[in-house]
């Protein structure tokens, strides 16, 4: 048994183990590689206040803002206030944020009104972030890694949490994982789009188990398109052009080379993420092309190619100079809701904690702040560490038998349905919404799951149901939420209704509940 099992391996579950093994031992499970996560691929940076122009109460207002009525309050303070401390405990550690003049070199992004962005490499902070906690972890005695294993299940009896069911990869066999405690850290479910910028395991997997655990999960309805991500003919992996390329002064233009959004926000490419990513679905729709153009070309090409290597380097492979003009699309980006928690990571299962995107701490509200992500798994994870410790030393713990075999023929099954129900969240709980839309796609899931039957207890069959899983709490909350607000957007509710300034909660065996915002 080990004290500390942290599920995932992006920028949460490193800081996790990080933290934790001061406390004990620590082994750390991970569906791929330990790079492969979205913290790894994040490019814009790193939001928290550092500088005395700058102050926690703006940052508030800007995530308030940003949130549409469903932040938590308690939450938001929390992150403004504890962010700069997190900061300068990984830069006292060593950590290397890129600087200019002596200081360090903030950027703005889309509904930020202060430069308060820190990043690493240019255009590679969630990359440089995540080595330097990758170096901390894999010269830790104290700390295990094993890759390539994805978690099945949780061990609970009697509402706790005695640790996980996994699926080794490389021996095709379960294993059963004792720990003290369990932090589920497993990120968010984009991938489960057609177009996404995630990585293709980012499905919702960790969210499905906390789910059939019996923990609540809040807000599912509302998913961040990012607005820009490299459009590339019949290809549906979405690279990811930072929002601090707008932050550096960047024009989205239709099809006449007139920049479309200055009439439709104060802030024009630097609005809130779901107002742009709406309004470039819709100019591609008006113009009839899959694309808008993203224009550089005012902008100093020494200027890009040092502030984003990386991109331009990216854009070059597929044929376009980044500092001229490339088309881009929305894509699927980001969970906003997620697994219930409380302002220490608690879910409602003792010993299971949540950080990171797997999380709904009540920051994001309906619509995540850019760069608010990073910053939200440093405090979270800090906080979580610090309480665990209540729960004391696990006196007995009780026998698990293993239960999953490796049905090798459900593979091509699983993978079909996959790609099916990827095609279906584009098409029916998309950017843009709608009644009819909702209700063909939760039919069409529900008839999936009537077609797997009862559960087999096999590997793919389990997966194919976490999947159905994270499509049905994904549009039934839509489907409730007769309005529009943040990053969910009714064309038959297109206003935003203060009768609906609650979160949706849905909870295994039970129809779906709402609660107030700021509830005690």
């Amino acid at each position: 048994m080990v004290k500390y099992l942290i599920i995932g391996s992006g920028l949460a579950g490193l800081y996790t183990a990080h933290k934790a093994s001061a406390l004990g031992s620590v082994l750390i499970v991970t569906k791929k590689g330990i790079r492969e996560s979205n913290s790894y691929n994040a490019q814009g940076g790193i939001a928290a206040v550092t500088t005395l122009e700058d102050d926690p109460e703006i940052h508030f207002a800007d995530t308030m803002i940003a949130g549409r009525g469903l932040c938590e309050d308690k939450a938001v303070e929390i992150l403004v206030h504890e962010g700069p401390d997190r900061i300068r405990e990984i830069i006292g550690e060593g950590m290397k944020f890129d600087t200019e003049n002596g200081k360090l070199s903030l950027g703005l992004e889309g509904g930020h009104h202060r430069h308060r962005i820190l990043h690493a490499g240019g255009d590679s902070t969630g990359k440089y972030i995540t080595e330097f906690l990758i170096s901390k972890v894999v010269s830790d005695p104290g700390i295990t890694i094993r890759e390539n294993m994805s978690v099945i299940d949780f061990l609970i009896r009697d509402g706790v949490c005695y640790g996980v069911r996994c699926w080794n990869e490389s021996s095709q066999e379960e294993e059963l994982i004792y720990a003290e405690h369990t932090f589920l850290t497993a990120g968010g479910t984009s991938a489960i789009y057609t177009r996404t910028t995630n990585p293709e395991t980012t499905i919702g997997d960790g969210i499905a188990m906390a789910y059939k655990a019996g923990c609540k999960v809040v807000d599912m309805e509302f998913i961040q398109f990012h607005p820009t991500s490299l459009y590339v003919e019949n290809s549906p992996k979405a690279f990811l052009i930072s929002e601090a390329v707008r932050g550096e002064g960047a024009h989205l233009l239709d099809r006449n080379g007139k920049r479309f959004m200055l009439p439709i926000h104060e802030l024009a490419e630097l609005a809130p993420r779901d107002i742009v990513a709406r309004s470039i679905f819709k100019q591609m729709a008006e113009d009839d092309r899959p694309y808008v153009m993203l224009s550089l070309k005012h902008i100093s090409p020494d200027k890009i190619r040092s502030r984003f290597p990386n991109l331009v380097a990216k854009c070059a492979e597929f044929g376009y100079d980044m500092t001229d003009r490339i088309p881009i699309a929305p894509a699927a980006h980001y969970t906003v809701g997620g697994v219930a928690s409380d302002l220490d990571g608690r879910s409602d299962i003792k010993r299971l904690y949540l950080c990171g995107e797997v999380a709904s701490t009540g920051i994001m509200g309906a619509n995540r702040l850019a760069s608010n992500s990073l910053i939200e798994c440093l405090v979270f994870a800090n906080r979580a560490i610090r309480v665990s410790e209540e729960c004391g030393p696990l006196v007995q713990v009780p026998e698990f038998r293993k239960m999953y075999t490796k049905d090798e023929s459900g593979r091509e099954a699983y993978i079909a349905l996959k790609n099916q129900i990827a095609h279906t969240m584009n098409n029916c709980s998309g950017i843009i919404r709608s009644e009819l839309l909702l209700s063909t796609g939760l039919n069409l899931v529900k008839n999936y799951l009537k077609a797997l039957g009862p559960e087999k207890f096999e590997y793919y069959d389990e997966a194919s149901r976490k999947l159905l899983t994270v499509a049905y709490l994904i549009m039934t909350g839509a489907r409730f939420r007769r309005e529009s607000r943040g990053g969910h957007y009714r064309e038959d509710y297109p206003l935003l209704n203060e009768d609906f300034t609650l979160h949706t909660v849905q909870q295994s065996g039970c129809p779906l509940t709402t609660k107030p915002v700021n509830e005690k």
